[in-house]
């Protein structure tokens, strides 16, 4: 009979129960299941206009051949609303073949038969209400911010352009027909929430060179009014690049993910991929789910782990930004919201006020919150004018607390220790344990990994 060392039965019993929970977690395999992030009208809307689109956010590219009148509908009560669906990519329109009944509550499902790229279905139907009022919109919509500004100079290279406009746009008309930047070739996104469209260039633009952007009359807002004119501008590019975000390498996909254990109270709902090394105590799933993949001290795993700590310690080693002095609670400080900076505070951090991420209409702007010791939020975290999840840093030495019920954005990169309490919901990730072994406690929270 063969005989092993200890060292041959540890690996051996960490296969084991590395198998035993990647597949008795109720984990997806291989990809995440989509989600929807944004609609409009907004659910509990009212005085919406009787000629209005309803359009969709999802978190993940889309496969639209099933995104149909049976996958999107609205209803006025019992009765089904005739009208046409629309997709493309990360969006889709129901646009109604007549004008809305005036002051009548309808309500719009996103049914589960809808799947994005991979096949992946979303987990749940989702259902939203508004309210019509009794007037028809006839606006012509403008673009009222642009980024770069009309004859900036000196803008770094690696920009996104950006147009923010006076209201909500039908996101299938904000494409690279209708922006586009002389010369160059790009993608074309489109907030829901925040009203703004975000060219990014293929590759970086060139330095000292002069580039026109136009948003044309194609573009529609959801009364299906278009711009007056097209709408220009010019700037000039300098030689250097914009500050970029920290990188988060490997550990990049995953919602949760800790160097010792991780634990669920609750029902929490990780929509990412989770990873644990080193570690074998990972408890409450289910009834904890994971739309995506499980990694524990696996080469994935083992990678991300690597790839946690040099993002730590990118962050920790960026220059003190605005001093924030010990214990301050970030959303008094700043009650108007808090511009784009690098925050340093050599003790705890709190959120304990709401605290609005300001972007100014860059959807490049970038926040780094560089915490002594702790972080504790009792309020929530929101964003405005184009900022983005992907784009805010919260690193704590020690430890980080997400409180009861809130609602928090960016990417918490720490020390130690992370507890989301009950009812959180975290759009960005949890990465414990960069620098010592981290533990995750989640009471029934929901993760939503941001898109990249």
């Amino acid at each position: 009979m063969k005989r092993f060392n200890a060292w041959q039965v540890y690996i051996l019993f960490i296969s084991i129960m590395s198998s035993f929970f990647i597949t008795g977690c109720g984990h997806r395999s291989n990809s995440t299941a989509p989600r929807v992030t944004a609609v409009v009208p907004l659910n509990n809307a009212v005085g919406v206009a009787v000629n209005t689109g309803i359009a969709v956010a999802f978190s993940e590219a889309m496969d639209t051949s099933t995104i149909t009148t049976t996958t999107f509908t609205l209803m006025e009560g019992t009765i089904a609303v005739s009208g046409a669906v629309a997709s493309s990519d990360v969006n889709a329109v129901f646009t109604p073949a007549s004008d809305l009944a005036s002051n009548t509550t309808y309500t719009a499902t996103i049914t589960t038969g809808v799947k994005d790229v991979d096949g992946d279905a979303l987990a749940s139907n989702y259902v939203w209400s508004f309210t019509t009022g009794s007037t028809v919109d006839t606006t012509t919509p403008t673009v009222i911010l642009k980024s770069p500004a009309d004859t900036s100079t000196g803008v770094c290279i690696n920009k996104t352009i950006n147009a923010t406009f006076s209201e909500t746009m039908n996101p299938l008309t904000i494409n690279t027909a209708n922006f586009t930047v002389a010369d160059i070739t790009g993608t074309v996104t489109y907030d829901l929430i925040d009203n703004i469209a975000i060219f990014t260039p293929a590759s970086n633009l060139a330095a000292n060179t002069t580039y026109t952007a136009t948003i044309t009359t194609g573009a529609k807002n959801l009364a299906d009014n278009a711009l007056a004119n097209n709408d220009a501008w010019s700037f000039t590019t300098g030689t250097s690049n914009c500050t970029t975000p920290v990188a988060l390498g490997a550990a990049a996909p995953f919602g949760i993910m800790a160097t010792s254990a991780i634990t669920s109270t609750g029902a929490s709902i990780i929509n990412g991929d989770v990873s644990l090394n080193p570690g074998t105590s990972m408890t409450g799933f289910p009834p904890a789910v994971v739309n995506g993949a499980i990694h524990i001290n696996d080469t994935a795993s083992a990678q991300a782990r690597d790839d946690l700590l040099v993002a730590y310690n990118t962050a920790k080693d960026l220059a003190p930004g605005t001093t924030v002095s010990g214990g301050a609670d970030l959303g008094a400080l700043y009650p108007l919201g808090i511009p784009p900076d690098t925050y340093t505070s050599g003790s705890t951090m709190l959120v304990s006020t709401p605290l609005t991420l300001d972007a100014g209409g860059n959807a490049d702007a970038i926040w780094i919150f560089q915490i002594g010791s702790s972080l504790t939020t009792g309020a929530s975290v929101s964003l405005t004018n184009g900022a983005q999840a992907k784009n805010v840093f919260w690193v704590p030495t020690s430890d980080a607390t997400i409180g009861v019920g809130t609602i928090f954005y960016g990417t918490i990169v720490a020390g130690r220790d992370v507890t989301c309490v009950t009812g959180t919901t975290i759009n960005g990730r949890i990465l414990a344990g960069a620098i010592t072994a981290g533990t995750i406690a989640l009471q029934a929270c929901t993760i939503n990994v941001p898109a990249q």
